[in-house]
């Protein structure tokens, strides 16, 4: 117990770091970065910023890849940038910012990358949306796909066989922290965000975890979900 206990004080003291706090929470978009990008999204000089970079990749939390004469850093896998994100869902919010609007389209809540699915209020009323349609049940945190989910996933090109087939989770309830509610993760997730961005439902904004809404994927959700997100 004790050998956990330490192991678990060190994790946390990694992670409670507002240096390497700022580090992992910009690289939750699923990107690699360099140290000296990071060292930019940090406001510290390289020098800090690889000695920061490898304290995580030593505990594991993050690796290092070298290609050419650069070195890339990325999550180690997506356990770790699931921990991340949900540790926003720990920030406290007064009621009086309850009040405040905040999940108009050009917001970061109102749609954003969390690690490599959809999060934000899109990601979470589409996945109630395959909820509610059927296409999803939720069991004990994880998502099981329906006999008519295998045919609606099918006819948007995702092969569910295949991602089943993915060395990782498959389909898990990831906690959205501006939202409080739960949006769809795993290999799952990972495919549906993709499908909507080579679909042209969804764009991404260069630089930045933001996702866009294009008004063709507001006319797609709605036929095949039955989901107005303007609402």
């Amino acid at each position: 117990m004790e050998e956990y206990e330490e192991q678990f004080s060190k994790i946390a003291s990694l992670l409670g770091d507002k240096v390497r706090a700022v580090m992992l929470w910009n690289m939750l978009d699923g990107r690699a970065f360099t140290a000296s990008e990071l060292a930019i999204c940090a406001s510290v000089s390289s020098q800090s910023a690889s000695n920061h970079l490898n304290k995580l990749v030593t505990a594991k939390l993050l690796v290092v890849e070298k290609q050419g004469r650069h070195r890339y850093y990325r999550y180690a896998s997506e356990e770790v940038a699931r921990v991340v994100e949900t540790m926003g869902s720990l920030i406290t919010i007064s009621e009086k910012d309850r009040s405040i609007p905040v999940t108009t389209p050009k917001d970061l809540t109102f749609a954003r990358t969390c690690y490599d699915h959809l999060a934000g209020k899109l990601g979470v009323q589409v996945t109630k949306a395959l909820v509610d349609n059927h296409i999803l049940v939720l069991e004990e945190k994880k998502y099981r796909v329906t006999e008519s989910g295998l045919t609606w996933f099918s006819t948007i090109g995702i092969d569910i066989d295949r991602i089943k087939s993915k060395k990782r989770s498959f389909a898990h309830a990831c906690l959205d922290w501006s939202e409080r509610r739960y949006h769809l993760a795993g290999a799952l997730g990972a495919a549906l965000y993709h499908t909507m961005v080579d679909k042209d439902w969804i764009r991404r904004k260069e630089n930045t975890r933001e996702v866009v809404l294009t008004s063709h994927g507001e006319q797609e959700l709605n036929a095949r979900l039955q989901l107005n997100i303007r609402e």
